[in-house]
């Protein structure tokens, strides 16, 4: 079946399929995120048998992929799809998924609620994150070098510390936005930071404690270097593949892109299916899980809509011989 120009979900789908695919499973919500946290534990049991540099480096690799996963789990229980009951999305996800990597479930979907809105338009407060492309490859390689040396890191760690103690306005755009200062007091901006950070302090004790207590608090480390190295890099070229070089408007099909996603890409990239961007966009009901099958159903019935054969096709779309950024 041809379809003219769909703009949403009810364009293509029943309300039957629609039903079907905006079903929520706590069993799938729990096995996420066991399974995130049961290869991170591998990870750290794999590096622990043989320490080596190049072990090391592997597990820097594959460590921040799952950092990636543990943040696409945040951003999914945002739209309150990760598990069927509301509390599991808030509260566990947010201490499982949200705390360790230093972010927080109602803060980034306070935020991530006016992406969806503004998607493609210049009232998208993560316009920021795509405007930059096309750019070179000069260009391109040097915010790769950035990222895996810890620069753009270390600028996101201050970020992230300016916004929790509230001299920042929260985002996880690349557009920094000071808050007015008002009245506050110094003790404002302590207790501000105590609220909001307190929770990426503890999950990271908890887990420096438990790999103390293996006797290896050694591999936090590799736990650290991930966050400062590959966790920065994955979730740029993430970032890139959803929206960059793609049209301007409302309409998902357009303003917003699918990626195909190998397992190399999937354990780095492209964690919990998060390459199926444009069926998150048209419909945001549906559960990480079922958008494969939604994209099948999508490409049978010949919808429209940016698609990228790889993630390595999406680098060469978003850079070109114009002068280096």
């Amino acid at each position: 079946m041809s379809l003219p120009t769909p703009t949403k979900a009810k364009d293509v789908f029943t309300p039957d399929e629609l039903r079907e695919l905006t079903q929520r499973s706590t069993a799938a919500g729990l096995w996420a995120i066991a399974s995130t946290w049961g290869i991170i534990a591998l990870v750290f049991a794999a590096l622990a048998r043989w320490p080596h540099p190049i072990t090391f480096v592997l597990a820097v690799i594959v460590l921040g992929g799952r950092q990636l996963a543990l943040a696409i789990l945040m951003h999914e229980a945002s739209h309150r799809t990760l598990f069927a009951h509301r509390i599991l999305n808030d509260v566990l996800t947010d201490w499982l998924c949200a705390r360790p990597v230093w972010n927080d479930v109602a803060r980034y979907r306070k935020h991530h609620m006016g992406h969806h809105a503004h998607a493609g338009s210049d009232r998208d407060p993560d316009q920021s994150l795509s405007a930059a492309f096309p750019t070179s490859r000069g260009s391109l390689l040097r915010k790769f070098l950035r990222d895996l040396l810890g620069i753009s890191a270390v600028k996101r760690v201050l970020g992230l510390f300016l916004m929790d103690i509230e001299v920042l306005e929260y985002t996880v755009a690349a557009v920094a936005v000071r808050k007015p200062r008002g009245d506050r007091r110094f003790v404002d901006y302590v207790r501000a930071g105590l609220r909001n950070m307190s929770g990426m302090v503890l999950t990271n004790l908890v887990l420096a404690g438990v790999l103390a207590a293996a006797g290896h608090l050694w591999l936090y480390w590799a736990w650290a270097a991930a966050y400062f190295t590959t966790f920065g890099l994955f979730l740029r070229i993430r970032s890139m593949a959803e929206h960059a070089c793609t049209e301007r408007g409302s309409n998902p099909f357009r303003n917003t892109r699918t990626t195909r996603a190998g397992w190399l890409a999937r354990m780095t990239v492209a964690p919990c299916h998060v390459n199926y961007h444009v069926e998150h966009h048209l419909l945001v009901a549906v559960p990480y899980y079922r958008l494969p099958k939604m994209h099948r159903m999508l490409r049978e019935r010949g919808a429209p809509g940016a698609f990228a054969p790889s993630y390595a096709s999406v680098l060469q779309t978003v850079t070109s011989d114009q002068p280096a950024v």
